[in-house]
């Protein structure tokens, strides 16, 4: 049980997956560390791409014995160069807190093919007494999950978010209208969107 490692963000690849449009071809992965997300997502399209500005991060991932053809850029995603419309799938994992949310969505909006998809999973800040709940459930969680599975912590420079939960849900659904907000116990929101087709 303990085998596999495992943690909040990694939990999430399940909804990723859920989320990937048929005949995806192109993918990106925003703030890719050190290519975990990357990895999986190569087992099922064709062509996939990491972005992260920290060093480190992107020479592991290049590294990393399953990097294979995946492409790492070291850079700032909000001035990299790539084409608009260009990918079918956009993921961003615990990477838009890091980055100025607004300028990022509407970033990767440009980014997404017709009927490209973009699944972001983030932290939020909490809010009290309203996210109180929630968050002493995901403390539950959490420590049983600690118990029965092979935690893995990773590297990446971390940052606390300054958005609440319900902030980083207007920003999302005033830039991307018709996206899906989601909250997620362990500390998690998900926000998908899918670009229209015209």
């Amino acid at each position: 049980m303990r085998s596999e490692r495992w943690n909040h963000n990694l939990h999430r690849w399940p909804l990723i997956a859920a989320a990937m449009p048929p005949e995806c071809r192109r993918a990106l992965d925003v703030g890719c560390g050190e290519g975990t997300l990357t990895r999986q997502l190569r087992r099922s399209v064709s062509s996939v791409t990491g972005i992260d500005c920290d060093p480190p991060s992107i020479a592991a991932a290049g590294a990393h014995p399953e990097a294979g053809d995946i492409a790492y850029v070291q850079a700032d995603f909000l001035t990299a160069r790539f084409s608009p419309g260009s990918f079918d799938l956009i993921t961003a994992v615990a990477s838009l807190h890091h980055m100025d949310a607004d300028a990022a969505l509407r970033r990767m909006r440009a980014l997404l093919a017709p009927g490209g998809v973009l699944v972001a999973v983030g932290l939020a800040r909490s809010r009290y007494p309203g996210d109180l709940p929630r968050d002493v459930a995901s403390v539950v969680v959490n420590r049983l999950s600690r118990l029965t599975r092979n935690v893995w912590e990773s590297p990446s420079p971390p940052m606390p978010p300054r958005a609440s939960y319900a902030e980083m849900r207007e920003t999302g659904q005033r830039l991307l209208p018709g996206a899906r907000f989601r909250r997620h116990l362990l500390w998690r929101y998900s926000l998908v969107w899918q670009r229209p087709l015209s």
